[in-house]
């Protein structure tokens, strides 16, 4: 028996999603829709369909590429390429980058120049840009079509189809789904899944739940008939279109051309205030300057009208990427929401193979409804994220570029001595988090300071102060605020048992021990790297990556185990450098020597009047603690170390400094270099898997990996994401890449194929519209035999 299946919406995310799932046995499967199907008044119903699969977002590009590799088979695709436009030189590098991108997830894709352009469409004027990126695999789906064809595919394993069937309830027992409440009478269920688009947030009501997802009007338009594309035997002949510096995309609808326009104010929707359908009247205000920009750079289409148009309504979110995955309040309730029609067969597949427990082809973690801090989850911040996301949209945006607003919103107590030290602060999770120091500047001028400037993109948000503050780490002695960093409380009398169980480590030593580990999923897959603390016999403190590890630790955690994140509560400053026992050894009386504390201990003891949760611990490869303490005398912590630090050169440093010095000892950033799609001994991290009940989770994962996280070193420094090639072939991508300060090159670590990951082996990196030499190099390039650290 599988379980009795109700998806809430038929438009194609339903439909896809109904799909996977009778494709995987599970024929008990019920679709409802409040209109006709399979044009059910929602964005399928009017969206035109475009799929561009380039995005920086790995899992967003592979499940744009299986939309189109399964729509295609399907009959409702056309694969007529996509062409993005570049009228400046800042875009035309954009789109060498984005090149980059679509190299790296294996999607094909070259930067063409004017006369390509204007070759490949009969609108473009050779003379009005300098290039485009090509995709001959981009195109437009026929949404309406792909919808009712996997819907056909699916009654023909079982599934039902409803339309003419509102919703009006979920049914919740006992902390579970069990049913749906329609306009037609109840239908029992064991899971429900959420595919209603704009409508989520009103279905997820029904529950007793919010869905951080803004309904914001999009506007389309027609002309009249265009004489370049008169004669037109297909409704698109040639490549969709996008001028992003003018947030405009462009498609054929036979002889005539349907403009998309971003480049509008925000138009928000509230939830409650949603009709039937999707769509909202037409604002011909906001369409003058996208009708301007079209006619400028499209001379034949300046004699033309428009001759119709729409605001459609369609779902943004805090962060840009879908909500996918199980409610964690409501048992049997998952979600499939924001998904656009570009990724929708990709999406419906991560989510069928999530609920029948098969591997995942593109795990969809970061897509995890459950990633949101709860600040994040709130009406004002959705509102605000929403509506800038959508202005953002088609910008060039920096990886390093923080968002503007709501700022601040999360600050460490240690927030007033670092603007007084003049930070120049980033946000990650609504954190503030220094990224350099202004009041390190003079450091620069110290004999012997080298600090090479990087190109001008990775110039950006970037000062030769973080340079200067990763040398002096090595040298004297820096303070690192790590407050952002998750901690989570786990207790109680099973709690040992507990977290030998859900960790890779051989976390039940004595108290005092600190051990790195992984949490695996069932595949084997890393879903997290962490450091268990053991404070006491049944006291643990676990440094984590993200509230999504707090959550796995809370559903799984026995009656006898009491999990608790304490990140906001408490705050966390790293001591570090060779100085760091000269620093701290005179503010206790606790004996720091080596002998008495040694490298991965913890013990709670005082810095002066502080009491402190100490763990001797480096993320910059340096001697020092990372010392936790109540947020209310975390000030308190930090005057009394920079008091006692003045006379052994203490500064403060910033994140760009620390991201600097982890890749000189080989650190990895979970989410960054490696995620649930690695195993450990790919990921170089086999050493972790030491006797916890994950480890026979990891026992399928080869010793001999096919793919390996690789460094490699250059003399330029790259920013992540960029393609790697041997032999003129791409091979693979970068994750994460600085300038080590210490070693005097750039460094990049590098997914790569096992026979490539040999020290000496040479490659290139593509970055921009250029090839840089790389070596690959045994690691950790810095203190390889850990003398600084256990010093």
């Amino acid at each position: 028996m599988t379980p009795r299946v109700v998806i809430v919406g038929a438009g194609i995310v339903g439909c896809a999603t109904a799909d996977e799932l009778t494709r995987r046995g599970w024929s008990d499967v019920t679709v409802l829709d409040q209109g006709p199907l399979f044009a059910t008044g929602g964005s399928t119903s009017h969206a035109p369909g475009l799929v561009f699969q380039t995005n920086p977002v790995k899992a967003m590009a592979e499940f744009a590429a299986y939309t189109v590799e399964k729509y295609s088979a399907l009959g409702a695709f056309d694969r007529v390429g996509g062409l993005e436009l570049a009228c400046t030189p800042d875009r035309l590098a954009e789109l060498y980058r984005r090149q980059g991108w679509a190299t790296s997830w294996g999607i094909g894709a070259r930067v063409v120049g004017p006369d390509e352009c204007a070759r490949l469409h009969p609108l473009v004027d050779r003379d009005r840009v300098l290039g485009g990126l090509h995709l001959p695999a981009d195109g437009v789906a026929r949404a309406v079509d792909a919808a009712a064809l996997q819907a056909a595919a699916s009654r023909e394993r079982g599934a039902v189809f409803k339309g003419g069937h509102e919703v009006l309830d979920l049914v919740v027992r006992g902390g579970r789904v069990t049913g749906v409440v329609t306009s037609e009478g109840e239908i029992a269920a064991d899971l429900v899944v959420c595919c209603a688009g704009i409508w989520g947030p009103k279905i997820m009501r029904m529950a007793g739940l919010t869905l951080p997802l803004t309904p914001l009007a999009h506007q389309l338009a027609f002309t009249g008939p265009l004489a370049p594309l008169a004669g037109a035997g297909s409704e698109v002949r040639h490549p969709i279109l996008r001028h992003q510096d003018a947030g405009l995309y462009f498609r054929e609808r036979f002889d005539r051309l349907a403009i998309g326009n971003y480049r509008h104010r925000p138009l928000p929707v509230p939830a409650g205030k949603l009709g039937a359908d999707a769509l909202a009247p037409f604002t011909e205000d906001d369409f003058a300057g996208a009708w301007h920009e079209t006619r400028r750079i499209f001379p034949a289409v300046r004699e033309a009208e428009i001759e119709d148009g729409f605001n459609g309504l369609f779902s943004f979110t805090p962060d840009n990427l879908p909500l996918l995955g199980p409610s964690r309040d409501v048992d049997g309730l998952w979600v499939a929401e924001a998904v656009w029609i570009t990724h929708s067969a990709g999406v419906a597949r991560a989510v069928a193979e999530w609920m029948t427990g098969e591997r995942p082809v593109t795990p969809p973690r970061e897509c995890d409804i459950g990633r949101f801090e709860e600040h994040q989850t709130g009406p004002a911040y959705v509102l605000a994220r929403g509506c800038r996301n959508y202005t953002e949209v088609y910008d060039i945006i920096h990886p390093l570029q923080p968002m503007e607003a709501p700022r601040p919103l999360r600050t460490s107590p240690f927030h007033p001595r670092q603007r007084e030290l003049g930070a120049v602060f980033l946000e990650a999770m609504g954190w503030e988090r220094p990224q350099w120091y202004a009041a390190n500047a003079p450091l620069l001028a110290e004999e012997g300071r080298d600090v090479p400037e990087p190109g001008d993109w990775a110039a950006r948000h970037w000062s030769p102060i973080a340079g200067a503050e990763a040398q002096v780490t090595r040298e004297r002695v820096a303070l690192y605020d790590m407050t952002a960093l998750k901690r989570i409380e786990v207790s109680g009398p099973g709690a040992a048992a507990f977290l030998r169980r859900v960790t890779t480590g051989r976390v039940g030593r004595p108290a005092g021990a600190v051990t790195y580990c992984l949490m695996l999923d069932e595949h084997g897959g890393v879903l997290s790297d962490v450091t268990v603390a053991r404070l006491g016999g049944t006291e643990f403190v676990v440094g984590a990556n993200s509230v999504l590890d707090a959550d796995l630790l809370t559903r799984l955690a026995p009656g006898d185990v009491v999990v608790r994140d304490v990140t906001a509560g408490t705050c966390c400053v790293g001591v570090w450098g060779p100085r760091a026992r000269d620093v701290v050894q005179p503010l206790t009386e606790d004996d720091l020597s080596d002998e008495a504390f040694r490298y991965f201990r913890c013990r709670r003891t005082f810095v002066g009047t502080v009491p402190v949760t100490a763990l001797r611990v480096s993320y910059v490869g340096e001697l020092g603690w990372e010392l936790s303490c109540p947020a209310d005398m975390g000030l308190k912590l930090w005057d009394t170390l920079w008091d006692a630090g003045r006379e052994h050169g203490i500064i403060a440093a910033g994140r760009a400094a620390f991201n600097s010095l982890r890749l000189e000892k080989g650190y990895r950033s979970y989410g960054v270099d490696m995620t649930s799609e690695h195993d450990p001994y790919e990921a170089g991290l086999g050493f972790a898997v030491r006797g916890g009940a994950g480890e026979p989770a990891a026992t399928g994962a080869a010793p001999e990996p096919s793919r390996r996280l690789t460094c490699l070193t250059l003399d330029e420094t790259v920013m992540g994401k960029e393609p790697v090639y041997a032999a003129g072939a791409p091979v693979g991508y970068v994750t994460s890449a600085a300038w080590g300060h210490t070693v005097g090159h750039g460094i990049a670590y590098a997914w790569l194929p096992g026979a490539l990951a040999e020290p000496g082996t040479t490659v290139e990196i593509g970055y921009f519209d250029r090839r840089i030499p790389a070596v690959v190099a045994a690691e950790p390039l810095f203190d390889p035999g850990m003398e600084r650290l256990r010093g």
